[in-house]
């Protein structure tokens, strides 16, 4: 899922480091009647993610946001309607990004794509913040049918993009092994969160790419 997971040809893919600047922050005023917003939705939105990833969609508050994005509540209700409207938008913002970046992965690897890609998921010196993405399904997938199916699409996307590195004339036929590769380093994760060492998940990659080697 992990998409996002994987860092930024530009930014660093995870976006951890996103602190805003002032200058970077949306202006809060509300735009009035006729007026356009002065503020950057992508800023907003970005900041929005961030909280969420950090914080959790249950734990993050209205003020949690509206601070974060420098936003006042009538100008974040006129922009993004409730917090699971606007949480929806931050997922779907994440899952983009992630899967952009596992597509240049892919695409840019220099020797063996798969290995690239499982260690891009992974990020083994990423911290213990996880992934947004499987973050989600653990807390709301299983009671937010749309969540879930953020992380359905998000999980097959990865797939497909598997199957491709690893068969580009016949994709179909090795799609078990490209969701048995993408299964393994999305779990590393869970590995990543609880604290094991970067050394650790790393041995552990390497052990599951020769395990499903043909």
């Amino acid at each position: 899922m992990c998409l996002s997971c994987i860092p930024d040809r530009t930014v660093h893919i995870n976006i951890m480091s996103n602190a805003l600047s002032p200058q970077n922050l949306p202006d809060s005023r509300p735009p009035g009647p006729g007026r356009p917003r002065n503020f950057d939705e992508a800023v907003a939105l970005e900041a929005a993610m961030n909280i969420f990833w950090r914080k959790g969609f249950e734990a993050t508050s209205l003020d949690d946001l509206t601070k974060a994005m420098g936003l006042s509540r009538s100008s974040f209700y006129g922009a993004f309607g409730d917090k699971q409207a606007l949480f929806l938008r931050a997922v779907e913002h994440y899952s983009s990004n992630g899967i952009r970046n596992l597509r240049d992965v892919a695409e840019t690897a220099e020797g063996n794509a798969i290995d690239a890609m499982m260690q891009a998921i992974s990020d083994p010196h990423g911290g213990s913040k996880g992934c947004l993405l499987v973050n989600c399904i653990t807390e709301l997938a299983p009671h937010d049918e749309k969540v879930a199916e953020i992380g359905r699409r998000h999980l097959e996307t990865i797939e497909e993009i598997f199957s491709k590195a690893i068969d580009p004339h016949n994709p179909d036929a090795v799609r078990d092994r490209a969701r048995a590769y993408s299964s393994l380093a999305i779990g590393t994760l869970a590995l990543r969160k609880a604290g094991i060492p970067a050394e650790r998940i790393a041995e552990t990659l390497k052990q599951a790419r020769t395990i499903l080697s043909p």
